[in-house]
């Protein structure tokens, strides 16, 4: 069988479709509690402190709980779908993940029954970190086994941009919320709405998820796995065969992640402590959303033409420099100059963003590539993306400065910057060569 044959267009959109559906739909709910827990959670779920800032520091801990899962979804999801496939994987993790967001919204409050409601909300968060931690994995997969090795980079990009339109869909809607309702009804219901519609647009994406199936190289490989017994699967394999892959992997997601989370979520902290109107705010990422969406297929097909590498690196460097111009723009106040810092860092974001589903299933051969690609995205997210936010808040209140956040951004793509220099250029590599050189290394063994 020959991968890079020619590929069969239409049915190929349909995949990058029903890999999208979900991912907008799962990072929907994902970023609305995000931004619930900036805007609502710390108010309604922790008892009152007297510094608005610790109720949100309390809710954040209770959002880095869901990346704290997600590796553990990463691995059991991971481990699974190279043994049964990525389809029904994935169709499973929309359905709880959109359970335990619907969930969220029906919470009662601190007030109304004390402790219960923050450990409700960590339980639930918990399972919604977990479905999403194997949702990835699949999704991106799902495209990147059905590419053609030539343009990888630019079909893989696709379930990427779903993230940002999840995101632009959570903001649409809170947005609304917030600027038709009065304050007190927000808070006391209207946040609720934008959890509940969660049942819609789950059942849209699981329909549109029926009809595709796994690509012919996975059947493949899941047909070999069970004939050949030395062929194994799973985390304790792809640690022990591919172990650079996977620490490469996290190297990369690092400083990205990181960037991503500051820039879309502390931002919102940071602009509203600057006594930002929250509807602006959600106005001007609202617009940056869309920025988003549109640069990152366009940064997958120039990682096509010149290369993982050289884009890669461009973004970790332009990562480090980030900061220093943002927050002297954010705290100006102008409106003009607060979407201009948050374009700038989801224009840099995609540079490192839009060539991970490629570059990572480049690494690995099929039979353990849900595991190593699940692994490498998700594990980092627990000592990343989790603690970004809190930690850019408590050094907030510590220093009332931007300086010492800037400087922890710039270190965390530092760590970026290394592993792009080190990893591998997989520019039109083919899945059947790395199974084959896989094979070759099983019988050396």
């Amino acid at each position: 069988m020959k991968h890079e044959q020619e590929a069969d267009l239409p049915y190929l959109k349909k995949v990058v479709g029903a890999s999208m559906a979900g991912t907008v739909v799962e990072w929907y709910e994902f970023f609305l509690y995000g931004t619930a827990a900036t805007l609502v959670f710390g108010k309604l779920f922790f008892p009152a402190t007297g510094n608005e800032l610790d109720g949100v520091i309390a809710a954040f801990a209770t959002y880095a709980v869901g990346f704290v899962a997600r590796p553990l979804g990463g691995v059991v999801f991971g481990h699974i779908g190279d043994k049964i496939g990525r389809k029904s994987l994935l169709q499973f993790s929309l359905v709880l993940i959109g359970i335990s967001t619907f969930l969220m919204g029906c919470l009662p409050s601190f007030a109304t029954i004390g402790y219960w409601a923050p450990a409700l909300l960590v339980l639930l968060r918990f399972v919604q970190g977990f479905a999403l931690g194997g949702e990835w994995g699949g999704a991106v997969l799902l495209v990147t086994e059905h590419s053609p090795n030539r343009s990888r980079a630019f079909w893989g990009s696709w379930p990427q941009a779903g993230v940002p339109l999840g995101n632009l869909l959570a903001t649409a809607i809170l947005l609304v919320l917030s600027a038709t309702l009065s304050e007190e009804a927000f808070l006391s219901w209207g946040w609720r709405i934008g959890f509940w519609l969660s049942v819609v647009i789950v059942a849209i994406g699981y329909y549109i998820r029926t009809q595709v199936s796994d690509s012919p190289i996975f059947k493949a490989a899941r047909k070999e796995v069970e004939q050949e017994a030395v062929a194994g699967y799973g985390l304790t394999e792809v640690f022990r065969r591919y172990p650079r892959g996977v620490f490469t992997a996290m190297g990369l997601r690092f400083g990205e992640n990181i960037l991503y989370y500051m820039v879309v979520t502390f931002s919102i902290t940071y602009l509203a402590h600057r006594q930002v109107d929250t509807t602006r705010i959600l106005t001007l990422l609202f617009a940056a959303h869309i920025l988003h969406v549109t640069a990152i297929p366009l940064v997958g097909a120039l990682a096509d033409r010149v290369g993982r590498k050289p884009v890669y690196i461009a973004g970790a460097l332009l990562t480090m420099a980030w900061p220093f111009i943002a927050f002297p723009m954010f705290d100006t106040g102008a409106t003009a100059s607060i979407l201009g810092a948050i374009m700038l860092g989801l224009a840099i974001h995609s540079l490192m963003y839009a060539s991970q589903p490629a570059i990572m299933a480049e690494m690995f051969p099929t039979r353990m590539r849900y595991s190593g690609v699940s692994l490498g995205y998700q594990v980092t997210a627990i000592v990343a993306g989790s603690w970004a936010p809190l930690i850019g808040t408590a050094l907030l209140r510590e220093y009332e400065a931007w300086q010492p956040i800037a400087f922890y951004i710039l270190a965390s793509a530092a760590v970026s910057l290394a592993a792009a220099l080190i990893m591998r250029e997989s520019k039109g590599a083919s899945l059947e060569a790395i199974d084959e050189e896989d094979r070759r290394k099983l019988q050396a063994a």
